[in-house]
């Protein structure tokens, strides 16, 4: 991940701290949470990334330029193959609930809401990622 990159999430985060209702703005950042509340995600037109609280697998090993959190989440930027993040904040914490069966889009990402978890994908590049309790899976 670039540098920029943690930058651009930690602004996001502020943004999510202070939205009062991100879901309102049809074309803006949206935050959600599974129905769970295992996963929190956020999602705009630039970006997708979705974190765990609990799972039963271990991510791939730490690279040697994160020192910050690595393993929690997964992130995806239009056009990129998706990758685990490394970060100092969170995307969970969210009040939205996104239902099982619903979707939400943001330019050319998507995220879907599902029982085996939220999957997220670029509609173009057909890149994108799943995380659940059980499994993540980035294709």
């Amino acid at each position: 991940m670039k540098r920029g990159t943690v930058a651009l999430i930690a602004s996001w985060s502020l943004l999510t701290l202070t939205a009062p209702t991100a879901a309102a703005e049809p074309g803006g950042l949206v935050t959600f949470i599974s129905p769970s509340g295992n996963v929190g995600c956020i999602l705009d037109s630039d970006y997708a990334r979705c974190d765990i609280i609990d799972q039963d697998w271990n991510p791939p090993p730490r690279p040697a330029d994160c020192e910050l959190d690595y393993g929690q989440g997964i992130g995806i930027t239009p056009g990129e193959r998706p990758a685990f993040v490394c970060a100092g904040d969170t995307t969970l914490g969210g009040e939205n609930v996104l239902a099982y069966g619903d979707s939400l889009t943001r330019g050319r990402l998507s995220c879907d809401s599902s029982e085996n978890g939220i999957s997220c994908r670029d509609a173009r590049t057909g890149h994108g990622f799943s995380l659940a309790r059980q499994v993540y899976q980035l294709f």
